[in-house]
């Protein structure tokens, strides 16, 4: 009797775990095996951007555009010399699948001229952000930085012209002609366009830089983009003009900048021909990206 007892007992005992051990499980059947603050579903994951790879920048440029913007390279006599500044040199970067960019310089009889383009890939590590938008807020933080000057009441918000259509007497988007801290609408800007009205001096407002090439937005370009000019302080010596062209398009940010220092005393590089030339080459990158 004693024996059977004890049977009894590890049986009831058996009975009450495996009662016990179902009751917790919700009785329902169901495993829960999701994080903390999981709601089940996985958040959806933002797109990346349209470009993965980017273009070879020393090669981007076609020699009939360095002829353009570097006209000292057609004066090199020696054949070996001017097929290396035809090349290019590539500007030192870690990851050419991020960022790429090549420089050019010539020396000429009256001037020298630089050129700089760069190609930056904006990549987001955020599964909730999207390429495009990490761009975005990378271009409107080099805008910013570029401080461009309010555009006139009269003007609508981008400078929606052709590069050949930048002196219309009419510009679309141009920027009020009051000065800037970019120089650009330094008294000894080129003379070519109207000028500001702000100024007392005759001479001074004849040869102040006009509304149509005051620093702005552009449209027509990419996604977003503007257009910088500034002007070295005048001094003795010759001023150096340099004109920044930046555009977005989807994830990749293109930076143009080009800057040319007569030799001669006193000389100041012409702000449309510069501008001109610069918004061109930005066309054609933009070009080379969508092809």
């Amino acid at each position: 009797m004693q024996r059977k007892a004890y049977v009894t007992g590890v049986a009831a005992l058996l009975a009450a775990l495996l009662a016990g051990c179902t009751g917790g499980s919700g009785g329902d059947g169901a495993t829960d095996d999701s994080k903390p603050g999981d709601s089940g579903t996985k958040a959806a994951v933002a797109q990346p951007g349209k470009y993965r790879t980017l273009p070879e920048a020393c090669a981007a440029v076609d020699h009939g555009t360095l002829d353009s913007l570097l006209p000292g390279i057609r004066q090199i006599a020696d054949e070996e010399r001017r097929g290396t500044a035809y090349e290019g040199t590539p500007t030192l970067t870690y990851d050419t699948d991020r960022r790429v960019g090549c420089r050019w310089k010539v020396e000429s009889d009256s001037a020298t001229d630089h050129l700089l383009v760069d190609f930056e890939r904006v990549v987001s590590y955020d599964n909730a952000v999207s390429d495009d938008s990490r761009a975005t807020d990378l271009y409107t933080s080099k805008e910013t930085a570029a401080d461009l000057p309010e555009p006139s009441a009269s003007a609508t918000p981008e400078d929606s012209e052709s590069p050949d259509a930048g002196d219309s007497a009419s510009p679309s988007g141009s920027p009020s002609a009051s000065s800037s801290a970019n120089g650009g609408s330094s008294p000894s800007a080129t003379p070519s366009g109207s000028a500001s009205a702000s100024s007392s001096d005759d001479s001074s407002s004849a040869e102040a830089t006009p509304t149509s090439l005051q620093p702005r937005t552009l449209g027509g370009l990419g996604d977003q983009a503007y257009l910088d000019d500034t002007l070295s302080p005048a001094t003795s010596a010759a001023q150096q003009r340099t004109v920044t062209v930046v555009f977005r398009t989807s994830n990749v940010i293109v930076t143009i900048e080009y800057d040319e220092q007569p030799t001669g005393t006193g000389e100041v590089p012409d702000s449309k021909e510069m501008q001109d030339r610069a918004r061109n080459l930005a066309a054609r990158l933009a070009d080379t990206l969508n092809g």
